[in-house]
């Protein structure tokens, strides 16, 4: 089973092409974002250490964290920001193992992991990943992806800014594949990217 991690920021495509490819037989998709999302629950277990950091000014009126309260304070404060991902990204690393082994014993083909700081995040066990691929598409086009799919302008705006200085790291399991255009046309050179890695260096996972 190959593990494919699927990297770029915000509005770069990761999420579409993802879905695209997930069509077809033996292909997986995983959200990191979702996994991350599902620490954050009631009963979830980042939720009492996120309240006993920020404090219930990060929640909604059912209980729940209210994801643009906590990114108001996080995106603002590098620090926040710093101890939120040491809280949420090893528990998400620990899903991401437990659903990948799951997988393998299930006899998936291939895994993508979407996710915008896998190559940049500490608390990323990188040797989980056989092939990273990122997403190259200009800012301009990756806001008006965003506020074209309704994200409000103050969120786009928090976006760009917490992902500042994001780019991809110089190392050999790592591609860079245009990411403008048609999402279809775009999941097509991914995939023949990643088929053409393998080809040129297999490796057993």
């Amino acid at each position: 089973m190959r593990v494919i991690g699927v990297v770029g920021p915000a509005g770069s495509g990761k999420s579409t092409v993802c879905r695209i490819l997930a069509q077809r037989p033996g292909i997986v998709h995983v959200d990191c974002d979702r996994l991350a999302w599902e620490t954050y629950r009631p009963g979830g277990p980042a939720y009492p250490r996120l309240l006993a950091r920020f404090g219930n000014q990060i929640l909604a009126e059912d209980g729940s964290v209210d994801r643009g309260k906590l990114a108001a304070l996080v995106f603002t404060d590098p620090g926040a920001k710093e101890e939120l991902e040491e809280i949420v990204h090893p528990l998400v690393m620990g899903a991401l193992e437990r659903i990948l082994s799951r997988e393998r014993a299930k006899g998936a083909k291939m895994v993508l992991v979407e996710g915008a700081l896998l190559l940049s995040s500490p608390h990323v066990n990188r040797a989980v990943f056989d092939l990273f691929i990122w997403l190259s598409v200009p800012e301009e086009e990756r806001q008006r992806r965003l506020l074209a799919s309704g994200l409000a302008r103050e969120t786009v705006a928090q976006r760009f800014s917490a992902q500042a200085g994001l780019a991809p790291p110089e190392i050999p399991n790592l591609i860079k594949v245009d990411g403008k255009g048609d999402p279809e046309e775009v999941a097509k050179r991914v995939l023949s990217a990643i088929e053409g890695y393998f080809r040129e260096a297999p490796t057993s996972s």
